[in-house]
């Protein structure tokens, strides 16, 4: 369910705040419902990709308990880019939707 739009699920899930690679996955377990229980072998990689590509930079910092580890950020060109996203997921949305609604009338009508 998730191919080709892992990327698009990791900048939402970065939209509101920055954060390190598990914190990514515990937002889009929470923001789906428990949908969406992705290991970290998915998620580690999607996140270097998108730095790569300039959708997220990335800091070290340390952790209370004196673990290092990676935060990430989005950057303009990521907010950028999950602007876009957001624009075409919602068109395929509404066309989605659409093919439902004229199902729904097609069936209303030979059922009658």
């Amino acid at each position: 369910m998730l191919k080709g739009h892992l990327d698009m699920i990791v900048l939402a899930a970065l939209a509101g705040a920055p954060a390190h690679g598990y914190a990514v996955i515990q937002e889009i377990h929470r923001r789906s419902g428990g949908a969406f229980d992705l290991p970290e072998g998915t998620i580690y990689p999607a996140l270097q990709r998108l730095e790569k590509a300039g959708l997220l930079s990335s800091r070290w910092t340390t952790a209370e308990s004196g673990r290092r580890r990676r935060v990430y950020t989005l950057t303009r060109r990521g907010r950028l880019a999950l602007a876009d996203h957001r624009a075409v997921w919602q068109r395929f949305i509404e066309a989605v939707g659409g093919m439902f609604g004229h199902a729904d009338h097609a069936t209303a009508r030979t059922d009658r």
